[in-house]
């Protein structure tokens, strides 16, 4: 079988996209006016450098060289679907990944919390509540042994005028333990997506 590069992948993961589904994001004031928006970002990973459109921030996970490409497509009447494919990472590995407010920076914290389309008033959030994939863009995967791996989120709700600016690669799968859901582990690597 002919191996696709990453980015040919995702698009193609992306034309067969649109049976996911989600529950309703939890009961609240619903954010200002959604909006439709595609959003695309390649990047290579490497040590954080002004202007660069991928970081990482642990060598021996996300190691220099590796690629990540997400897709966003959010569209008030649909929702958001949301794709993630990597290439280059630890083979045969969990990792998670999530939607964040604000861009990649110098360390992984400057990315900010978890994007929430309700916003726990409690943060750091670990209110399962809001701190659960359907009021977030969770995006965990698990890379094969070529260490390439995939993963589509698709939420009930698009994004309004409060949008967020990255997607953040973790050291393991989301907990969805009271006390702790939406805990990944250490932020391993970041990508700006204008979302």
């Amino acid at each position: 079988m002919k191996r696709l590069p990453v980015t040919l992948a995702l698009a193609s993961a992306v034309a067969l996209a649109g049976a996911g589904t989600a529950a309703a994001a939890p009961a609240a004031a619903e954010p200002a006016q959604s909006r439709s928006a595609v959003a695309f970002a390649h990047g290579t990973f490497a040590p954080y450098v002004d202007g660069a459109t991928a970081a990482t921030y642990d060598l021996d996970s996300v190691p220099s060289g590796a690629r990540a490409s997400v897709f966003s497509l959010s569209n008030g009447g649909v929702g958001t679907t949301t794709k993630l494919a990597v290439s280059g990472l630890q083979p045969d590995r969990h990792y998670g990944a999530h939607v964040h407010d604000n861009p990649c920076g110098p360390s992984g914290d400057d990315a900010g919390p978890h994007f929430q389309y309700v916003q726990d008033p409690n943060q750091p959030s670990t209110d399962p509540e809001y701190a659960n994939p359907d009021n977030e863009v969770w995006l965990d995967f698990t890379t094969n042994s070529h260490g390439t791996g995939f993963a589509s989120s698709h939420v009930d709700w698009s994004y309004g005028d409060r949008r967020p600016a990255s997607v953040v690669i973790h050291e393991h799968h989301t907990s969805t333990e009271p006390g702790e859901s939406g805990d990944a582990g250490a932020r391993l690597a970041c990508i700006n997506v204008d979302l």
